[in-house]
């Protein structure tokens, strides 16, 4: 009877697929809501996959439209904020500067026709599903019937791809921009960021030493969960051509992290820095003129002008001078970057106007190999603020910040120097010859090229935790690259020693999981182990503090003491969780600028396993203690609440643990106690989780989209995973034809 209902269920599923060869697309869902989308060419590929993504999230597509349309403010009022976390009036303001500089229309020559018809088919496939099911009647009650919900046009998608190239550059500095004024006008309040979390991710690739002859890839990127930042999964496939499975950014129509049949990749968020700062020698009684080699240049003041809403329903312009010099916008904060009668700062930003970043992913997608995979990303050069990690079914493991870099040199920084350490490089903008060079292999002028970038193959093992390139490979260190790109020879956060830590035990067997080496279920319970590294230094001896001071600082610590005796000191939820959100807290409150923290200080000649253990002779770990425990009771928040109380979706207890912590499996919630009705879900962290092994017979592969396909609250696919997740089980990909006929919620659609 088994065998009968496969064959039936393949017969039902192959007159579908035979649709592909004409005109449209067509999109097999499997569970969990995952569209498999098979067409004959790029245009087609493009339609299906705009559908699917339409069905599952026209909300948040048609939010963000409105966003990058700067008309915020018109729809929902100046002082409200957008889902990232901005004002409405200053992300308009932003995006309309942007808009009217041209930067994205002048950029299309960079896409390829295969890009532009990807495009231009999502676009068509979105508005296909707008069109049939009509405003009035959206699934999702966020937006049914809006007056902001309009068809999306080709550039809305290309200012997506845009706006997700600049995420760590011009994107994240929309209220210093805005901020910007000559002196005598007010000075800006604050700097405001446009995310209290970065980008993160980890990233593993084994090779046949870590696997016995298999390449296997763990990709953890952690981006937002409560805004537009957020991952869609899907497969992609055009016969001959691409086939491709895995997850891309909202409304960018590529997959950014995942697989074929012999390559698999991640991505995790690069340490080199996208952007630098020119410090401006202003003309004398002239604020909005500078000095380039003794040179008065003028800036050019631009008049950007968005509509409001008003109190009383009407809509008025609001208009502001912004000002700009050919390298950038100028940014100003109420800081290091002053606006004053001698001194202001541009920003420039390498990935301004980059939209060749569809081509390198969709070069990514149709590699084949470690070196095809090298290869595409050394001609295109188009990838933004990521590293990547990748292996392939010869079991090579290949590591790479082949990305797009300022060219600023160790030299010209040190020549150059133009402001304080504020964690950007700033350079001295009077001299023209600290703009920024140009290497010979460089796919553009103004970046260093990939000879001067770092790269590493390897048939044992690479990684990367958000670190430098430094290592990527504690046995092979990188050096010799730009500082720039990252440093070297520095201390290395918890989560990256947890990290490498991780891939020693798993190699030598002593995590406890069995023989040694990895096995596509051994990297799945890695990953899901939820180790925290400051516990397992520090846990015992800080018990052992507080059992022998009951009272600390005049607070009794007793109870919190217990209930640290008791924890687990991983990042489980459940009763045996009590104590982790203490650990927390005590962590944040100890790592205080005057407080000895560490035991074992960092040595440079052992950087995995130091700094370690936690000195609990110094006097302020007792007084961190001592202040948790106060935290805790002034929030009114028990000491041996669960981790369930404090990170949760839609209800749904989620485990992990913040990176600063030590932990690999980042889960980012507020590490000081509040009222517990006051703790929203789960706004950061492990977001798409993919474990793939590459095998001489095809991939298999495991992932989770923990918040699930549909950002609607209402959709089936909502937290659906996040169900998963709780468990620890993990979505078994469907990849070939054979398995996704197989799949029992199989449903098939075809959209011309």
């Amino acid at each position: 009877m088994r065998l009968i209902a496969l064959s039936l269920t393949l017969l039902l599923a192959l007159p579908a697929v035979s649709h592909a060869g004409g005109d449209g697309a067509t999109i097999r869902r499997t569970s969990y809501g995952i569209p498999h989308v098979r067409a004959a060419d790029y245009r087609n590929l493009g339609l299906g996959l705009g559908y699917a993504f339409a069905e599952d999230n026209i909300c948040m597509m048609a939010d963000i439209v409105v966003t990058l349309s700067a008309e915020r403010s018109r729809w929902f009022g100046p002082d409200a904020t957008t889902e990232s976390g901005d004002n409405n009036l200053v992300s308009d303001l932003y995006h309309q500067r942007l808009n009217q500089s041209g930067v994205v229309e002048r950029a299309l020559t960079q896409p390829s026709r295969q890009a532009r018809d990807l495009v231009s088919g999502y676009v068509t496939g979105f508005n296909r599903y707008l069109a049939r099911t009509g405003v009035a009647d959206l699934p999702d009650a966020r937006c049914r019937g809006a007056a902001w919900v309009r068809p999306i046009t080709e550039l809305d998608v290309w200012r997506r791809v845009h706006q997700v190239a600049g995420l760590t550059g011009g994107e994240g500095f929309q209220e210093p921009v805005v901020a910007a004024q000559p002196p005598g006008t007010p000075a800006p309040a604050k700097l405001v960021q446009r995310s209290e979390q970065r980008p993160g991710s980890n990233g593993i690739a084994l090779g046949r030493q870590a696997t016995g002859g298999t390449g296997m890839v763990l990709g953890n990127p952690h981006l937002q969960w409560d805004d537009d930042w957020r991952f869609y999964q899907s497969q992609l496939t055009i016969p001959g051509e691409l086939n491709v499975s895995g997850a891309g950014l909202y409304g960018v129509p590529v997959v950014a992290i995942g697989h074929n049949d012999r390559l698999g990749w991640t991505h995790t968020a690069s340490d080199a820095q996208t952007v630098t700062v020119s410090r401006l020698t202003l003309v004398p009684g002239a604020p909005t003129s500078y000095l380039v080699d003794g040179q008065a240049q003028r800036m050019i003041a631009e008049q950007v002008t968005v509509s409001a809403r008003q109190a009383d329903g009407s809509v008025k312009p609001v208009t502001k001078t912004l000002y700009r010099t050919p390298d950038g916008p100028l940014v100003a904060d109420p800081g290091p970057l002053r606006w004053t009668d001698t001194t202001a700062h541009v920003l420039r930003d390498a990935n301004s106007g980059n939209l060749a970043v569809v081509d390198q992913w969709l070069a990514i997608a149709r590699a084949r190999s470690v070196p095809d995979l090298h290869q595409a990303l050394v001609r295109h050069q188009a990838l933004p603020w990521v590293n990547t990690l990748a292996a392939d079914s010869t079991a090579t493991a290949y590591y790479s910040d082949i990305q797009v870099v300022p060219h600023v040199t160790d030299e010209q920084k040190a020549r150059c120097a133009g402001g304080p350490d504020i964690g950007l490089v700033i350079l001295d903008g009077s001299r023209s010859s600290c703009g920024w060079g140009t290497d010979a292999d460089a796919v553009r002028p103004g970046v260093l090229g990939p000879n001067r970038l770092p790269h590493l193959i390897r048939d044992d093992h690479v990684s990367n935790m958000n670190n430098s390139p430094w290592l990527a490979n504690p046995a092979a260190p990188l050096t010799g690259y730009p500082s720039i790109v990252g440093d070297v020879g520095t201390e290395r956060s918890p989560r990256t020693r947890l990290g490498l830590d991780m891939i020693a035990d798993r190699l030598d067997g002593s995590d406890g999981l069995g023989r040694p080496g990895f096995t596509l279920s051994t990297l799945e319970s890695t990953m899901f182990g939820n180790r925290n590294l400051t516990a397992e230094e520090g846990l015992k001896p800080v018990v052992e503090l507080c059992r022998a001071n009951p009272t600390l600082n005049g607070v009794d610590v007793r109870e919190a003491c217990a209930t640290l005796a008791k924890w687990s000191g991983t990042g489980d939820t459940g009763e045996r969780s009590r104590g982790a959100f203490f650990w927390r807290t005590f962590i944040n409150l100890a790592w205080r600028p005057n407080v000895n923290f560490w035991l074992v200080p960092y040595d440079p000649a052992d950087p995995v396993h130091t700094p370690r253990g936690i000195n609990t002779a110094d006097p302020g770990v007792g007084r961190a203690f001592a202040d948790a425990v106060r935290a805790f009771a002034n929030a009114g928040v028990p000491v041996d609440v669960t981790l369930d109380d404090v990170q949760h979706y839609e209800g749904i207890p989620i485990h992990g643990c913040r990176g600063p912590e030590g932990c690999f499996n980042v889960i980012s919630v507020p590490g000081a106690p509040r009222p517990l009705n006051q703790i929203p879900d789960v706004p950061h962290g492990t977001s798409f989780v993919m474990a793939v092994e590459l095998t001489k017979n095809g991939p298999r592969a495991s992932t989770l989209l923990v918040y699930g396909q549909s950002a609607d609250k209402a959709s089936p696919h909502h937290h659906d995973q996040a169900r998963l997740y709780v468990e620890k089980k993990w979505v078994s990909e469907r990849f070939s034809e054979q398995e996704i006929a197989r799949d029992p919620n199989l449903t098939v659609r075809h959209v011309h």
